[in-house]
């Protein structure tokens, strides 16, 4: 059974530690393909200074350097809020015989039970998180008992984790900072090329925990 990686978000804009915590799981799952897909208006948090969608689906396939990635446009054309449950339906449809893996973050991955259907996430997919603080460890493990129990499948690793964000990112451009150490060397250039991210920033925005 092919095993496929599925690592969604806003990716606004994809940085190095998105790169890296997917391909460190893709290796410790084994995975045949990962599928990046950014949102098009995630439903769990405000994004005021969201970047075009064609801009960040572009700036995610600059990052796929390696053969076993690929990029959907799914959730951009299915326009309005994300669902990951939705995805997921709409990936088994189109790789029925496939083993999905859910990458995400700790602060995702414990919010979870209040998605859109999580019984449907927990049903379709292996569920995949690493810690983003130094207990976080300790709260996915305690709370992957809880969902293990409502017949998720759980895949917990305690993977470094590099801290940066997109918020980051977004502010080192709009200050006129180097960005070389966050984004990938293409998506730098793309993103001073393309003038993204000089608009300043709401602050309500600034504070809605974005990965």
């Amino acid at each position: 059974m092919q095993k496929i990686a599925v690592f969604g978000g806003t990716f606004n804009p994809i940085h190095n530690g998105h790169i890296h915590l997917v391909k460190q799981f893709a290796q410790r799952i084994g995975a045949e393909k990962v599928l990046l897909i950014p949102t098009y208006q995630p439903p769990h948090k405000r994004a005021l200074n969201l970047a075009p969608s064609k801009d960040r689906l572009q700036m995610c396939r600059l990052a796929c350097e390696e053969s076993i990635f690929e990029v959907s446009n799914m959730e951009l054309k299915r326009k309005g809020p994300s669902y990951t449950a939705d995805t997921l339906r709409e990936l088994k449809k189109i790789y029925p015989v496939s083993e999905l893996y859910l990458i995400m973050g700790e602060d995702m991955f414990l919010t979870l039970k209040k998605w859109y259907e999580p019984e449907t996430i927990f049903r379709l997919a292996v569920l995949c998180a690493a810690p983003r603080s130094s207990d976080g460890l300790q709260s996915l493990l305690d709370c992957a008992e809880n969902f293990e129990r409502n017949g998720a499948r759980i895949f917990i690793q305690n993977i470094e984790y590099l801290p940066i964000s997109s918020t980051m990112v977004r502010d080192a451009v709009q200050n006129g900072k180097n960005i070389a150490g966050l984004v990938p060397p293409k998506i730098a250039d793309y993103i001073a090329k393309n003038k993204l991210y000089l608009e300043r920033e709401n602050e309500q925005n600034r504070l809605s925990g974005d990965y």
